[in-house]
């Protein structure tokens, strides 16, 4: 892969992380310290990350895989959707925030699998590859948490305007991007393929449906952490709680470097199965912390995020690619963010709403009970997987599929 090609891949996810940073664990402080929306107005308003991704499999599986050069996809997206982030800034009712959030959403959520494909197609080894070019959006998450903590914008509309901007800046540079044309021109296009049914075929292999299976339930733990822990951290009295959760992305960025090394050791289970483990004890770790002597854990909590995050979504990204047909790759990666970004995350953000106002009463929320059921549930997942997935082998694609010319 030639060094030119590897900068713009790595400058690419950088600025999508960038964007998706800047409001994505910081909006349910403003909806609720803010806005003074309830916990199950806030899990709603979150719940159209997860409805958008329901939708995106339609851009990756069809606008992209069949009609437009991916870049082109990806820089008209983030140029619609830096309009509907100035008018989100402005907003102040529920059903205002929320239309303009589920439209913002339908424009940003696509670029998630586009970025992925995009990327895979002009990698020429994979497993080697991928992690050192995603590693990329890790560190634009970081930056980005780091500015919203030191602007001390969490509670601020402001995010959403300085999300606007980076947009912009993206779709400019998405322009730039190596041409990426439609991997499926001139094939016909049905509703399978629309819809992303194709990739079903995938589920012949028990271990892969195991694998999606658990996708799907780990997303709803998953979004408890991503809907409400910097509200969580703010509420128990934490300072600069954006610029603390950073630290997370940080042990992120150790770990994707590591990932290579990881994937020639140890076999697929073993690396989902150690992620779910993380899941769980880092969500016990926020059931018992506080932001005295008990601010360690706290830390703890974040630090794990390394493991949590690359160990499961990193590694199931590549196993996708891996076993997906060549043809079918970008519409496996739609499929996939269907099922985990869509369905779990949507019943996570409706379930962990709930939970916030069940476990909230006159004296206060009870912040142990609502992160003790997300540890329990991640734990149960574990266990899950630990049985019923069968597969030993590794990570082991070679060669990503070639570019179309």
């Amino acid at each position: 892969m030639k060094a030119s090609v590897a900068i713009r891949l790595s400058a690419m996810m950088f600025l999508n992380y960038f964007v998706w940073g800047a409001w994505y664990t910081t909006i349910g402080t403003w909806l609720t310290a803010t806005l003074k929306f309830s916990g199950t107005e806030a899990g709603a308003i979150f719940g159209t990350t997860a409805l958008a991704s329901m939708i995106s499999p339609f851009f990756v599986g069809l606008i992209a895989d069949r009609y437009f050069r991916t870049e082109r996809v990806l820089s008209a997206l983030h140029a619609i959707g830096a309009v509907l982030l100035y008018f989100v800034a402005h907003a102040t009712t529920f059903g205002a925030v929320y239309a303009l959030m589920l439209l913002y959403c339908i424009c940003f959520f696509p670029t998630i699998p586009l970025t992925n494909s995009l990327a895979l197609r002009h990698l020429t080894n994979a497993g080697n590859q991928f992690p050192l070019v995603r590693v990329f959006a890790t560190i634009g998450w970081i930056c980005i948490s780091l500015l919203i903590g030191f602007l001390a914008v969490e509670r601020s509309p402001s995010q959403f305007l300085i999300a606007a901007g980076l947009s912009v800046a993206m779709s400019l540079f998405c322009l730039t991007l190596p041409e990426t044309p439609p991997a499926a021109r001139g094939s016909k296009a049905s509703w399978r393929s629309i819809v992303g049914v194709d990739a079903l075929v995938m589920l012949r292999d028990r271990s892969y449906l195991v694998f999606l299976i658990a996708s799907v339930l780990f997303c709803i733990p998953l979004t408890f952490y991503f809907s409400f822990t910097n509200a969580f951290l703010n509420d128990v009295g934490v300072a600069n709680a954006a610029g603390k959760m950073s630290l997370g992305q940080a042990s992120e960025v150790i770990m994707m470097l590591l990932m290579p090394v990881i994937f020639r050791n140890f076999g697929v289970k073993a690396i989902l199965c150690a992620g779910l483990v993380a899941w769980g004890a880092r969500y016990l770790l926020l059931s018992l912390g506080n932001a005295g002597p008990g601010m360690w854990m706290f830390y703890a909590a974040i630090l794990l995020h390394g493991i949590c995050f690359d160990f499961f979504t990193i590694t199931g990204q590549i196993y996708t690619d891996q076993e997906a047909p060549a043809h079918l790759r970008s519409t496996a990666q739609g499929f996939l963010t269907f099922l985990t970004y869509g369905v779990g995350m949507f019943a996570g953000s409706i379930l962990s709403g709930i939970a916030v106002d069940a476990f909230t009463t006159t004296a206060g929320r009870n912040w142990h009970a609502f992160w003790l059921t997300s540890s329990i549930g991640s734990f149960a997942i574990f266990l899950f997987v630990a049985i019923a997935f069968k597969k030993r082998g590794t990570v082991t694609m070679a060669k990503a599929a070639a570019v179309e010319a």
